[in-house]
């Protein structure tokens, strides 16, 4: 409030100056701290030109979008920190539980697995494969080179890890839906080869990083791909530069071209699956792809590029694709269970014959190469193993170098008529006698008829003779008679390993099995009756001399009685002499058992004399059926060719066993009752039930049943107890027995 003239003034808003003077005191609408309650005068204010103001609508939806992302920022980076927290406390976590970073030391190379035969022959190295360390400077310079351009483009640039490389892993593994990028840096992958397992957990990632870290500090980076290339695996049992050199250029890593440098730089992705030893296309197509990044990486020329590129594919050299690498890769995997972890250079004395070795390999790859096309058959296995369960000999397949897959212990076939011997070993332990007589005549069981091959059926025949003429009926007929839990027993007890389907059908090899376990299981036939300890090992010991382990045969346990193994030597001979076998005689007195498989899709012999037992089989990885090959035809000319070079120089020695046959009257008189006769001139089908039927209603393993006439081959002799496999058994005589003139 002012006086003018001891008047009282009082202060107006907004009203008309009314010509008062500049020093009169007025306060207008815009002067005011609280605004009026007028919607019309805080949205429509005028300009002090006179005009209307216009809203502040943009300001604020500026200020709305940058408040949006101000808190996107702000939460990311909180939940950035709280990751970083998380993150080192998993290192902090894993790390504590590693040995103190003090006592962390590079340990030694791989350690060598000198594996040598009977004869002190070289059969395989494991482990370095004779490959000696290479300095980085002495090596080809192509050879780091083709290495960090596929594998670690910024291994100079780093710190032990790759945040750009582990970025693009990350991105790649999200767009494809799947893990295909690792994002490792060489530096990593050392320190994994060197100090920890492969397993691919959260732990050993972390332990990794943290190890990296260790190498970076206390190694130059000359010295951590070094160490790298000098240990790490190339494929074929190569480890190191040099090793890989040899064993695919055979040269040292020290006169590499570009083009096999770059071969070996991109094995390191699948060295198994890429070795030029297994596929020389694959190999080189990877090749290419380190070309192209070397020349992205400004290491090579348009010109060096061309050059390589026209390199052609080869396969390795051949000293790989000996098949006594399918003995060397099963004695690795027997050796930890023998010595434990192999930590210094050792010798491993095998039982294996290199010769031996040689002339069974010798003998599958001529029969292929020339029955292969003729006949569809492009795969064999042989096992051979001497009384005191030594193998002596073992082939996995046609070629090693093309397909390490070991058929020989690997490979699980159907066996055909090679399983009958447990059959007929079940039937003597349950009394009968191979004098004993079976109508062999169509007989339907269930559901099921089985045939004998060709369909061919000779009435009256001693087990002898069905035996030696592989016929289906009879096999049958003994299975229903002892029970197929008998026969499976049998064959367990023998050195059968695999699972056995118990039915009916078993009688005819319908249950897989490997060559290896199929051939340990006729041992007990050819030593007289024990079942000694399969082994490929004799010894173990270091270069000192130090014996680490020793095979002592140990506790050898008798599973047959010596005159059921006379009886079994007996009928078996004649598989040999007279029967489906007749293509594997030779000066020994030898036995064994042809098998052919539904369709020929496996043929096998298995035979034996008293000094080996050798077993056979030719078929197609695939299951396809061979055309019309049986196991009297390639299996035994294969078994024949084996066991003639390796009895060469061998004293001759009889089978385990006696049993001699009298002649075929005195049987006839013992079987015949008053009025009866034993060999009725049109034999009758018989129907005969079962409790457990089996799997299909088709003719299933047809016998090779495509021996001779019936001879005079039988005999009456009191029937020996078997001192093995429980007290024998003898089933009720029936109208069935009469029938089908059972005794």
């Amino acid at each position: 409030m002012a006086r003018r003239n001891d008047k009282r003034i009082e202060p107006s808003f907004g009203g008309p100056a009314r010509g008062r003077g500049s020093d009169d005191l007025s306060v207008g609408e815009e002067d005011r701290v609280v605004p009026t309650n007028s919607r019309k005068s805080s949205t429509k204010r005028k300009s002090p030109g006179g005009g209307r103001r216009q809203p502040a609508q943009r300001s604020r939806k500026r200020r709305g979008t940058f408040g949006i992302f101000g808190k996107l920022f702000y939460w990311c980076f909180v939940l950035a920190i709280w990751a970083g927290i998380a993150g080192a406390g998993l290192v902090v976590y894993y790390g504590a539980q590693m040995p103190s970073a003090t006592t962390w030391s590079i340990p030694d190379r791989s350690p060598n697995i000198k594996i040598v035969s009977v004869d002190g022959d070289l059969l395989a190295n494991r482990g370095m494969t004779g490959g000696e360390a290479v300095g980085l400077h002495e090596m080809s310079p192509y050879i780091p080179q083709a290495v960090m351009a596929i594998e670690d483009r910024r291994f100079y640039g780093h710190f032990g890890v790759d945040p750009i490389g582990l970025a693009r892993a990350m991105a790649e593994n999200v767009v494809t839906g799947r893990f295909s990028q690792g994002g490792s840096t060489l530096t990593q992958q050392l320190a994994k080869n060197l100090f920890l397992t492969p397993d691919r957990t959260l732990e050993r990632k972390v332990q990794e990083v943290l190890l990296a870290f260790w190498l970076e500090h206390k190694h130059t980076k000359d010295q951590i791909l070094e160490m790298y290339l000098n240990r790490v695996y190339f494929g074929s049992g190569a480890y190191g530069v040099e090793a890989a050199s040899r064993r695919y250029f055979g040269k040292s890593a020290r006169d590499v071209t570009l083009a096999e440098a770059a071969l070996l730089a991109g094995l390191l992705k699948a060295p198994s699956r890429l070795s030029p030893a297994r596929d020389p296309q694959a190999a080189e197509s990877r090749a290419q792809l380190v070309l192209g990044a070397m020349r992205n990486e400004g290491m090579i020329g348009d010109k060096e590029l061309t050059t390589a590129m026209s390199a052609p594919a080869n396969r390795a050299p051949s000293y790989w694709n000996g098949s006594e690498n399918y003995v060397a890769d099963r004695i690795m995997e027997e050796l930890p269970a023998l010595i434990g972890d192999v930590r210094n250079d050792i010798i491993v004395d095998a039982t294996v014959d290199l010769n031996l070795q040689r002339q069974a390999e010798k003998s599958i790859r001529r029969l292929i190469d020339e029955n292969g096309k003729k006949l569809s058959v492009s795969q064999g296995a042989l096992v051979s193993i001497d009384n005191s369960g030594a193998v002596r000999a073992m082939v996995g397949g046609y070629d090693y170098a093309n397909s390490q897959f070991d058929r020989a212990s690997e490979a699980r076939r159907q066996p055909g008529s090679a399983f009958k011997p447990f059959v007929y070993l079940a039937a003597l332990e349950a009394g009968r006698t191979p004098d004993s007589l079976r109508n062999d005549a169509p007989i339907k069981i269930g559901k099921w008829t089985p045939e004998n091959y060709g369909g061919k059926y000779y009435g009256q025949v001693t087990l002898a003779t069905a035996l030696a003429k592989s016929l289906n009926s009879v096999a049958a007929q003994l299975t229903m008679e002892v029970g197929p839990n008998a026969v499976i027993e049998a064959a367990h007890r023998m050195g059968i390993e695999s699972s056995l389907q118990s039915n009916v059908s078993i009688s005819l090899g319908t249950s897989e099995v490997t060559p290896l376990e199929l051939t340990a299981a006729y041992v007990p036939f050819a030593n007289g009756g024990y079942k000694p300890q399969i082994h490929f090992v004799q010894r173990v010991t270091t270069t000192g001399g130090k014996v680490l382990y020793e095979y002592t045969g140990g506790n050898t346990p008798r599973v047959v009685s010596s005159e059921t193994v006379g009886m079994m030597n007996a009928m078996m001979s004649a598989t040999i002499k007279e029967g489906t076998a007749r293509k594997a005689d030779f000066a020994w007195p030898a036995a064994g058992k042809t098998g052919t498989s539904q369709n020929s899709r496996d043929a096998w012999f298995v035979g034996y004399t008293a000094n080996l037992t050798t077993g056979v089989w030719f078929g197609n990885d695939d299951g396809k059926p061979m055309n019309k090959v049986t196991g009297g035809a390639l299996p035994a000319s294969a078994w024949h060719e084996f066991m003639v070079a390796a009895h060469d120089g061998v004293p001759i020695a009889a089978l385990p066993g006696r049993w001699s046959p009298t002649p075929a009257q005195e049987i006839a008189v013992e079987q015949a009752a008053p009025g009866e006769n034993l060999f009725p001139s049109a034999p009758q089908a018989p129907t005969v039930p079962v409790g457990a039927q089996p799997r299909p209603s088709q003719p299933i393993g047809p016998g090779d049943g495509f021996g001779v006439e019936a001879g005079a081959t039988s005999s009456i002799r009191p029937v020996p107890k078997a001192d093995v496999g429980g007290p024998a058994q003898r089933s009720e005589t029936s109208i069935l027995d009469v029938i089908l003139g059972n005794r």
